[in-house]
């Protein structure tokens, strides 16, 4: 089978932002027969409808691009006051905006790092936003990282069973993608 494109982005801008860190992660154990390439969303502007009237800006049509283009997508998110952060959730205001919101049809899985929940909050949120775009979530695995339970100060991943549950997450959006493209 020919090998899905995975669009993959974290909601976090910071350079040593541990879901950067997840994102990273990510590309090093994408299953064989998956491309995931990654976007940063700092070049998004802040969603202005006055800017949108005048045409998309260049940073947000490549975005809507490679979304279209993509299989499905991975979605990285913190946790800020219990939902997703201001940046993920502008980047996919801008989107999402009409024609042709490019996020319907694609199957989606989220993972993300924080405290003591792991981003289950911002998780759930982000879900109902995934519903409202007519995109296809994963249900399981989850992969609910504790921060302090994972990665030093500095980064590096210290427990090696986040490895493991973001190698399954990627498996199983695979075969969700397939599934959902009624390829097995």
């Amino acid at each position: 089978m020919a090998s899905l494109r995975v669009l993959a982005f974290a909601g976090s801008l910071r350079k040593g932002s541990f879901n950067r860190a997840l994102l990273r992660l990510a590309g090093e154990v994408a299953p064989k027969d998956m491309d995931l390439q990654s976007f940063d969303l700092a070049s998004i502007p802040l969603y202005n409808g006055d800017v949108e009237a005048e045409g998309l800006p260049e940073s947000v049509q490549q975005f809507r691009d490679q979304i279209r283009a993509a299989d499905a997508l991975l979605i990285v998110t913190p946790e800020y006051n219990y939902s997703i952060p201001g940046v993920l959730k502008n980047a996919i205001d801008w989107a999402s905006r009409p024609p042709a919101q490019p996020f319907a049809g694609k199957p989606v899985a989220i993972m993300g790092a924080g405290g003591g929940l792991g981003t289950a909050r911002s998780q759930y949120h982000l879900r109902q936003v995934c519903m409202s775009l007519d995109m296809h979530p994963l249900n399981k695995p989850e992969v609910l990282v504790r921060i302090a339970e994972a990665f030093e100060k500095n980064g590096t991943l210290k427990d090696e069973a986040v490895r493991a549950k973001v190698t399954d997450l990627l498996d199983a959006l695979l075969a969700w993608t397939r599934r959902v493209r009624g390829e097995g």
